[in-house]
């Protein structure tokens, strides 16, 4: 496409769940800011890697969210992280090398986080990180490594919290005389700002979408489970399960297509108090989330989610990024300890922390594309 000093071209880099969740809104930024401003338009495009490449996890966000079309879809499905990042970095470099975006943007910190970040910095071209400065402490983590990287080479840093710009700036990232003369700046979280925009339709709908499973409000438990500190260790698997079995409401479970696997494979107990559900969409899954008496989960958007609608997060993960939802009471990090889930679970607390807002106030994305918009070097 020719360039003018009106027409850019953005190239968002998606590929998962969370990262779904985050293109929406800004979508709807762009859209906006074009409205706006007719003559000087940004054409936004969407590569969708295929990293989640089930139509129950991956293309029903698309349609719930009213996210475009993507433009590219590289069709990576699973794999392990070498074949899945090497068909990501073989099937994306032709097309970042055709469109010459003035803007690569990657979100949060999956495999195609690190191929988007990896192939923007060896074609020169600029590169905008979302969710930068998240750091869990943890660099065992296949996400902790893709944040890592990501973020030293990234020129726009798009933190959603103070707690990752400090982050940041420890690593020597933007700090007075930086000789990559890169740009931090502190909009908040898109996650944040979708939840805000599908709300009323959450409510509208929590009824019957309840009803139809046959849940009532505060009266179940929700859980996730698919990272694979958890699902690559039979053992971790078990004493989740075990907690799990024994809670003393009924505990709604959407598999994820690779706990499936898992599950499948291994003689890991389950009994009759869990409601195995398929993945859900957004809107339903908001739902779940929402009336839940407690939310169990190793995802990390869960954890925000959870935060978010005030209900209290029990986390399977030995280490947690979002450190602000743990200072604020909101969530506890128990691992895979069978004693500490129970403990957890069944603690007498109120929620305390609706009216703090560590991630802003849901306009992060009319903050990022006005940062994208006047960036310069």
């Amino acid at each position: 496409m020719k360039r003018t000093a009106s027409n850019v071209t953005w190239i968002s880099v998606v590929g998962a769940r969370p990262q779904f969740v985050k293109l929406s809104p800004f979508c709807r930024a762009v859209e906006a800011r074009n409205s706006a401003c007719a003559t000087a338009r940004i054409h936004h495009q969407i590569i969708h890697t295929g990293q989640h490449y089930d139509r129950d996890v991956a293309d029903v966000f698309f349609d719930q969210m009213n996210i475009p079309e993507p433009h590219f879809n590289l069709g990576t499905g699973s794999g392990s992280h070498g074949i899945q990042l090497a068909r990501m970095l073989a099937r994306m470099e032709p097309i970042l090398r055709a469109q010459q975006p003035e803007w690569v943007i990657v979100y949060g910190d999956t495999n195609s986080t690190l191929a988007g970040a990896l192939l923007a910095a060896r074609l020169n071209l600029r590169l905008a990180h979302v969710e930068a400065g998240c750091r869990s402490g943890d660099i065992r983590q296949p996400e902790e490594q893709n944040r890592l990287v990501a973020d030293q080479l990234s020129q726009l840093l798009l933190p959603a919290s103070e707690t990752a710009v400090a982050n940041l700036h420890r690593e020597g990232i933007a700090v007075p005389n930086d000789p990559l003369r890169r740009r931090i700046t502190n909009v908040g979280d898109l996650q944040l700002d979708a939840l805000l925009q599908h709300t009323e339709l959450v409510e509208q709908n929590a009824a019957s979408n309840l009803e139809s499973l046959g849940l009532e409000d505060k009266k179940y438990y929700l859980l996730t489970l698919h990272r694979a500190e958890n699902t690559d260790s039979v053992d971790r698997m078990n004493q989740i399960f075990r907690a799990v079995n024994l809670l003393d409401l009924p505990v709604v479970f959407p598999v994820h297509p690779r706990t499936k696997q898992v599950l499948a494979r291994n003689s890991i107990s389950l009994n009759g108090n869990l409601k195995l559900l398929p993945p859900q969409g957004y809107l339903q899954m908001l739902t779940l989330e929402k009336y839940a008496l407690r939310i169990l989960t190793d995802s990390g958007g869960i954890q925000k989610e959870a935060f978010y609608l005030n209900v209290p997060c029990v986390t399977l993960r030995d280490h947690t990024e979002w450190v602000e939802t743990v200072d604020l009471g909101a969530n506890h990090v128990v691992g895979a300890d069978f004693d500490a889930i129970q403990a957890a679970v069944l603690e007498e607390n109120q929620p305390s922390w609706k009216e703090v807002q560590p991630y802003g106030d849901g306009n992060a994305a009319r903050r990022i594309v006005a940062e994208l918009a006047d960036f310069s070097v």
